[in-house]
């Protein structure tokens, strides 16, 4: 990868050189390294590739095929002698690219094209920093990478070798107004939202200048060139990478284990002496200790009456009364038992963040305290889990209900994590690590299933007397096929409901509801047969047109 940040000679033989300034240093360095030869040839073939793809196109095999050209281009630029090939990370990140562009050529969903987004993000962040571990300073160091990269091969552009005096003249004033141009761009933007005759006096430009492109070049309408533009930018933030050494800098500050800390004394032989008056007493931590055993008897004490009173009654044989409102019970339970599962996680790791994991009197004490806790909140985990499962029982599925299961999994893994700290001396940093691959591993799961089709098919039972037709209507085109094989049972339903129009639910007939179906097959392919290539329909839009056509 292209560093930016090295100088282009080396110091000069003889005494070691006095530090120089940072202007000093700015000046020295140069602006921008020049591009490798796979460089110059990957940024145009990413433009033109992205136009091709994504111009007036939905998502779908098109996202498949562009990550699968930003991971070949890394492989092929990253030398074979590259750190960031031995990083487990960075394979992870390859394959959960692949995986969930592979998803989105099938299903085209949202949390899918969110997984293929966040892995090509994280895979470049871990080539631009190959000791990184964690995958927010990934994230954020491919974000802080790829804003730089546009801006940098422009700088680095030079005019041709034997042009005039006239063309390097021009080429000199027109990279001095670059900065400009960007910021009068964005002011722009700003006058574009905030004033609606502003924007209509740019619509008709806008017009008049396509016109006036598609009179020049037939092939080449304004809107390619838009997307030509901004396939450019996206491919120099992928294949350009400008090292971003903050967040690999932050990172190596934390530890997997917590250290017992000895600093902060009055003496040389710490890391940082303190030789101020001492205000802390010998039996501070001695105060701290008895203060958490406390704590944690008494909060067990409570949890063991709540799950108590909830293995009693949620258990074993619930079933809700007549007039029970099972959707507040559900959701207000929920909410509050979920948050104190998170505090009772927080509160685990502000006792044991620092030297009380070293004070060994006391230490057995605190750790069985804790672990119990621990246990008593992953039995009210399985509470809520329950309390979710009778609403699913009774009402149906619904894209809440899939992801609190989601989260209920998180959630015991994140408990097994705080065990870890308890008993191996974990750090918060070594918890965080953990937990986001499983958040990641979380989200390839969401985008492999078919949710929608699921939900449908759950939904559509004649047990429930109930049934949200509106919110079946409004999922995506891959659930017209449940729903036309079911016609019989919608018309049958004792009760069919949808969306007001200001808020709310409404009841609606059957007839009604019959007519929405269709009225939602006709648009469905309407917008399939304009999206007449193949970029932007997946494999499930393919086969819901295939069932449709046999009706």
């Amino acid at each position: 990868m292209t560093d930016y940040t090295q100088p282009s000679a080396s110091w000069p033989a003889g005494p070691v050189p006095r530090p120089v300034s940072s202007a000093a240093q700015a000046a020295w360095r140069p602006a921008a390294a020049p591009l490798s030869r796979a460089q110059k040839l990957l940024l145009p073939l990413g433009a033109l590739l992205f136009d091709w793809l994504f111009c007036l196109q939905g998502a779908g095999p098109n996202v498949f095929v562009f990550a699968v050209f930003v991971v070949a281009a890394q492989l092929v630029l990253l030398p074979k002698v590259a750190a960031v090939r031995r990083s487990g990370y960075f394979w992870l990140m390859v394959g959960g690219s692949l995986f969930s562009g592979g998803m989105m050529a099938v299903y085209g969903s949202g949390v899918a094209a969110l997984a293929c987004g966040a892995s090509v993000l994280m895979l470049l962040g871990y080539v631009n920093q190959p000791h990184l571990r964690l995958g927010v300073y990934a994230l954020l160091t491919a974000v802080g990478s790829g804003v730089q990269g546009g801006p940098r091969v422009l700088l680095g552009l030079s005019a041709p070798r034997y042009a005039g005096e006239g063309v390097r003249r021009g080429w000199f004033y027109g990279r001095l107004l670059l900065v400009p141009l960007l910021g009068l761009g964005g002011f722009h933007l700003l006058f574009m939202v905030a004033n609606p005759r502003y924007l209509a006096y740019f619509a008709r430009v806008m017009d008049a200048l396509g016109e006036f492109l598609l009179w020049l070049l037939p092939e080449m309408t304004l809107v390619h060139v838009v997307f030509l533009t901004l396939g450019f930018l996206v491919t120099a933030g992928a294949v350009v990478l400008v090292p971003v050494y903050l967040y690999a800098d932050h990172e190596s500050r934390f530890g997997e284990f917590i250290r017992r800390q000895r600093d902060r004394v009055a003496s040389f032989a710490v890391r940082r002496p303190n030789f101020q008056p001492n205000t802390r007493r010998a039996l501070d931590l001695r105060k701290e200790w008895v203060a958490a055993v406390v704590l944690f008897a008494l909060v067990n004490a409570l949890l063991l009456v709540v799950n108590a009173i909830d293995v009693n009654w949620l258990w074993f044989g619930f079933v809700p009364k007549p007039g029970f409102d099972l959707t507040q019970f559900v959701h207000e339970g929920t909410y509050v038992l979920i948050f104190s599962i998170l505090l009772a996680m927080g509160i685990v790791l502000w006792f044991f963040r620092r030297n009380l994991n070293f004070y060994v009197p006391g230490l057995p004490w605190l750790r069985w305290g804790a672990t119990v806790w621990v246990v008593q909140n992953a039995v009210l985990a399985v509470s809520v889990g329950l309390r979710n499962y009778y609403y699913i029982q009774h009402s149906g599925l619904a894209y809440k209900r899939i992801g609190v299961c989601f989260f209920l999994l998180l959630v015991f893994f994140g408990l097994g994590t705080v065990l870890l700290k308890i008993w191996q001396r974990r750090s918060a940093y070594s918890l965080v690590r953990l937990n986001f691959l499983a958040v990641y591993a979380a989200v390839l799961l969401l985008a492999a299933g078919n949710w929608e089709v699921w939900i449908a098919r759950y939904n559509l039972q004649a047990r429930f007397r109930s049934i949200d037709i509106g919110f079946l209507l409004d999922m995506p085109g891959r659930v017209l096929p449940t729903l036309v094989a079911r016609r019989a049972l919608i018309s049958t339903a004792p009760h069919l409901t949808a969306e007001a129009e200001h808020g709310g639910t409404e009841s609606i007939s059957a007839p009604e509801a019959q007519r929405r179906l269709d009225v939602a097959m006709a648009a469905w392919r309407s917008r399939y047969q304009a999206r007449s290539n193949w970029q932007g329909r997946t494999y499930t839009d393919w086969r819901t047109a295939q069932a449709l056509r046999a009706q």
